[in-house]
């Protein structure tokens, strides 16, 4: 992909000018936004390949631009960004739909492989993927040409993140995947304590939208105290 849009939402100027330094040193495409509604609107008008997004914002949260991005239907790539390193922030941010999170103050080195990681993870690795054909379960079909899932005959709208998890766990019926083993494959960096808890959620963000009892799954099945997996 040639010359990668990446859209940041973020009202410190500094900071803002920073990211934008270290993105086209490495040869991204940058737009900037200072508030959230002007987030919004060139998320819509630009469509950018990832999105920056800051919690803090002096209109309105990022919680709340990263709620309407996704019930727009827009299923860019979404990193937020917390000044404090409380899991309250990144589990809000992702039961919203955000795929990764990161932590001010973080070095700019770290931002780039963060960012390099989400695109690879939803656009890289999804988009090469030598893999073709259909897999059904139940009224689910995964249509690995279209990189797409339906449910009953209707699509459902799944995130880049929501989609590599569950080609990784259909890709391998019966096995049982570590939370662990699920973060270094899907995110592609180590475990830390608030890792578990998004591999969590982003689960449960599956089973809401392809269970029909999400409370008791029947395909994505926990292994308790050690993972997932996925249950022909």
């Amino acid at each position: 992909m040639d010359r990668e849009r990446i859209l940041i939402i973020e009202d410190e100027r500094a900071v803002a000018r920073g990211m934008e330094y270290a993105l086209k040193a490495e040869g991204f495409t940058v737009l900037l936004a200072d508030t959230g509604q002007q987030g919004i609107e060139m998320a819509k008008a630009k469509s950018p390949h990832l999105i920056l997004l800051d919690i803090r914002l002096p209109d309105i949260s990022g919680f709340e631009v990263c709620r309407q991005l996704r019930s727009m239907g827009l299923r860019q790539p979404v990193i937020m960004a917390t000044a404090r390193d409380e899991e309250v922030d990144r589990v809000m941010g992702l039961e919203l739909g955000a795929d990764d999170y990161i932590v001010k103050p973080f070095s700019l080195r770290e931002m780039v492989a963060r960012v390099r990681a989400a695109l690879r993870r939803a656009y890289g690795e999804l988009a090469g993927a030598p893999e073709t054909g259909r897999i059904f379960f139940g009224d689910i079909e995964i249509n690995l040409d279209l990189l797409q899932v339906f449910k009953g005959g209707e699509p459902v709208a799944l995130t880049p993140t929501e989609l590599r998890v569950l080609r990784l766990l259909v890709s391998a019926p019966g096995q049982v995947f570590s939370r662990e083993q699920l973060v270094e494959t899907i995110w592609g960096y180590e475990n830390d304590m608030g890792s578990n808890r998004m591999v969590d959620v982003h689960m449960r963000h599956l089973r809401e939208k392809l269970e029909a009892d999400p409370a008791n799954p029947r395909w994505l099945v926990t292994a308790r105290g050690f993972g997932y997996k996925f249950a022909p």
